[in-house]
């Protein structure tokens, strides 16, 4: 089984319904589908739409072969949302954690397959010393408990997504440069750390423990040329089902956003 994760940094611009630009390049192709005809993932779960379902061309809304679920942004249009696509229709689909200001914003989509959960999740962006920062850390919290509730069952649990935050200094090109900077916060790593604690595995870092590996770039000064990036797309497994982990990869040489997707595969 082929699981991705991808932020599209804009579902409309990557599906060609809006124009797509990079550089003086500007284009309409359909990036996503395009991807998903070459990888067949058997579920991939995409973050930051910014868009309601409303508001997507109807033949653009989910690709031929899957069943589709959408989380938009209640309080605000065009803002956050996420999308998963599956081949394997889930025996049951929640769109939250049961709290508003968290579940208001369209950031999540828990997925029960039966042999495992799965979480495509947009974790928020913080800001130093802003509100926004607090928000972010309850909502790492608030995601910890659910997966703590399923882990307390027995269940297998994937969580996919941007969690906006570099785990470690190889996670980020220039981690003492970024030191005060959100998405790389004392505090917030430390947030992070918690769902190592209780007993999350970072695939990818299974299979490729060395540095230089990113899975976002700023659109500024060439950054993604010259690999000056940042790492906080993960997917983390509970322990229980790591060693059914077959294989973990990136994939930078995606284009169509500022994050590239992640892929882990699965043998169940």
């Amino acid at each position: 089984m082929k699981i991705v994760s991808w932020n599209i940094n804009g579902y409309r611009a990557i599906t060609g319904q809006n124009k797509s630009q990079r550089r003086d390049v500007v284009t309409f192709e359909n990036k996503l589908f395009k991807f998903i005809e070459d990888e067949a993932p058997d579920i991939i779960g995409v973050q930051e739409t910014k868009a309601d379902i409303e508001q997507i061309a109807e033949h653009l809304r989910i690709p031929v072969g899957y069943e589709g679920y959408y989380n938009s942004c209640k309080v605000k249009k065009g803002y956050s949302g996420v999308a998963v696509f599956t081949k394997i229709k889930p025996k049951d689909i929640k769109f939250g954690v049961g709290t508003p200001k968290f579940d208001d914003e369209g950031r999540i989509i828990e997925a029960d397959y039966g042999s495992f959960v799965h979480f495509n999740i947009y974790f928020p962006k913080g800001y130093t010393d802003d509100p926004r920062l607090y928000y972010k850390l309850e909502f790492y919290d608030a995601i910890l408990d659910r997966c703590k509730s399923l882990m307390s069952e027995g269940r297998a649990v994937i969580v996919s997504g941007d969690y906006n935050t570099a785990r470690t200094e190889i996670d980020l090109a220039n981690p003492k440069e970024n030191e005060n900077t959100s998405g790389f916060l004392k505090v917030e790593r430390e947030k992070l750390e918690e769902f190592f604690d209780a007993g999350f595995v970072d695939a990818y870092r299974k299979f490729v423990p060395e540095g230089g590996n990113y899975t976002w770039w700023s659109n500024r000064a060439n950054a993604r040329a010259r690999n000056i990036g940042w790492r906080i797309d993960y997917q983390l497994v509970t322990e229980n089902l790591m060693p059914k982990v077959a294989d973990a990869k990136q994939m930078p040489e995606v284009l169509g956003s500022d994050h590239c997707p992640i892929v882990i595969e699965v043998d169940l």
